[in-house]
């Protein structure tokens, strides 16, 4: 159940917080299809770095020191929550717009981001190692489900029943819970390989 609330809560809110922070800095950039665009990259090259991070963590750290580097990461993107940029981030116009935009991106909630895409993959490989012979694929199935039910609920229900600002608060809150959803889970591995000095 750790493993599945964990994967669960996190796909939901990956999925949740793309919408979020885009609609935050849309007016910004005068509402063009770039600043979408724009966005979307940012937000694909973050998930793949995440994926990138889970799989190499996995092959090159053992099993205590991936824990010690995610629960690092989790405890720094909790400290830095802001998930919607101030008005002080707001361009004062000229420039770039693409890069003023991955940088405001990069600020707000890059780090959050990232550590969410990490999770999948991360925690079924942790599932896998915990559990000896049971598959994880039962996961991947919860995480897609994650991810459905945020691109589904945001239009239908966060959109039309809260302003930016309560979206944004409930979103950090999930967030925290989410943190400590993983934070046990990288606890669990670092106690069941306690003492373990082979390498990964």
């Amino acid at each position: 159940m750790l493993y599945a609330a964990t994967i669960l809560v996190s796909a939901f809110l990956l999925f949740q917080v793309q919408p979020l922070v885009s609609k935050r800095i849309l007016p910004w950039f005068g509402g063009s299809p770039a600043v979408w665009t724009t966005c979307l990259l940012f937000f694909q090259l973050l998930l793949f770095a995440g994926y990138a991070y889970a799989h190499f963590s996995q092959r090159w750290l053992r099993p205590r020191w991936q824990a010690i580097v995610h629960l690092v990461l989790l405890f720094v993107a909790v400290s830095l929550l802001n998930v919607i940029p101030d008005a002080s981030w707001e361009p004062p116009g000229g420039g770039s717009p693409v890069r003023q935009i991955l940088v405001i991106l990069a600020v707000s909630v890059g780090l959050p981001f990232f550590v969410l895409a990490t999770t999948a993959p991360l925690v079924q490989a942790w599932f896998a190692r915990s559990f000896p012979g049971r598959p994880p694929y039962r996961l991947y199935a919860l995480s897609n489900f994650g991810s459905l039910l945020a691109l589904v609920s945001y239009p239908l229900v966060f959109e039309r029943e809260f302003d930016l600002t309560q979206q944004a608060r409930y979103w950090s809150w999930a967030f925290i819970v989410f943190a400590a959803l993983g934070g046990y889970a990288a606890l669990r591995l670092w106690w069941e390989h306690a003492g373990e000095g082979e390498a990964h």
